[in-house]
């Protein structure tokens, strides 16, 4: 695995967390709930429930295929996990308005996706 270079850092808990230009997690080792809590409002986001209940579906999906989703593999994790009215691209449009699957999966500390710009 190539080794990005932080473009800089985010403390979080007295801990500097290496981000890279685009504000990944440069070492996904580091990510806890707090991280995910300051990178949300970083952005001016907080997180809720639901937020919770994605970012966790991006986690299981990552752990099991060892690639952050695109959009349409995030949607229908998503249905499949926590039902069809939350696996729906206008619930996670809400969530994570601009690009449900980047967003989530930088506020989940996984690699951007491929295929997202």
């Amino acid at each position: 695995m190539a080794t990005t270079r932080p473009a800089r850092y985010l403390i979080v808990e007295g801990r500097e967390i290496a981000l890279d230009p685009e504000g990944f997690l440069v070492d996904l080792s580091v990510w806890t709930p707090a991280v995910a809590d300051a990178l949300a409002a970083e952005e001016g986001r907080t997180l809720t429930a639901e937020h919770w209940e994605v970012l966790d579906v991006l986690r299981d999906f990552y752990a099991r295929y060892e690639n952050a989703p695109a959009m349409r593999p995030l949607v229908k994790a998503v249905g499949q996990a926590l039902g069809p009215e939350k696996g729906r691209s206008l619930h996670l449009m809400r969530l994570f308005p601009d690009s449900p699957a980047k967003v989530g999966a930088r506020l989940a500390g996984l690699p951007k996706p491929t295929n997202c710009l």
